[in-house]
């Protein structure tokens, strides 16, 4: 059984679009707030892991979990708790460059195997109108960086450097990789897909 450790439909969809059947969604609850002093790399790393030991599951389970943050300089942007903060994260990243960082987690038995995947991203310069009718859109909800490179944020996006995937929540190659790394191989109904 693969089990995916997130809520994410977008995750869900990337492993779709691969030929990978998810099983079971299993949305692990746990702290995510950021420790003092850590660092953007291992905080996304530590909340992966932190999600792949919260959700029970058997021995010949394979479990998915992942953490994507944005990165400005040092500063951490996740999620958006409302519209204000993602007002601020918007603005602080208009017309300057920034850093996807995705934790991807494979777990199987006792092995756990990580990797950190990086993207450069630069974002233009947003008018207010834009910031506005973005804000209004709800897109920014639930999206680390408060924006969807995926959605209506796509015309915000000059250039990237790196996987897309990665942007927008699972990066794929690293993903596929360590699932076959650790003897993961699709149903023959998936590979007929």
């Amino acid at each position: 059984m693969l089990i995916l450790g997130s809520n994410s439909p977008q995750r869900r969809d990337l492993l779709k679009q691969v030929g990978i059947k998810v099983d079971k969604i299993a949305g692990p609850n746990i702290d995510e707030n950021q420790r003092a002093k850590e660092l953007p790399r291992e905080y996304v790393k530590r909340i992966s892991l932190d999600k792949s030991n919260a959700i029970k599951r058997n021995d010949e389970d394979f479990l998915i979990t992942a953490d994507t943050i944005v990165v400005k300089g040092k500063k951490i942007f996740g999620k958006p708790k409302d519209s204000l903060e993602a007002v601020c994260a918007l603005k602080t990243l208009s017309g300057s460059r920034h850093i996807v960082l995705t934790a991807v987690c494979v777990s199987l038995n006792n092995v756990t195997r990580i990797r950190v995947v990086e993207t450069k991203v630069k974002m233009k310069n947003l008018s207010e109108i834009e910031l506005e009718d973005y804000i209004k859109s709800g897109e920014w909800r639930g999206k680390a960086g408060s924006y969807a490179i995926q959605g209506r944020a796509a015309v915000f996006i000059p250039f990237i450097s790196g996987s897309y995937s990665n942007v927008v929540g699972l990066p794929l190659t690293e993903t596929t990789n360590l699932l076959q790394g650790m003897g993961y191989k699709p149903s023959l109904e998936e590979q007929k897909k």
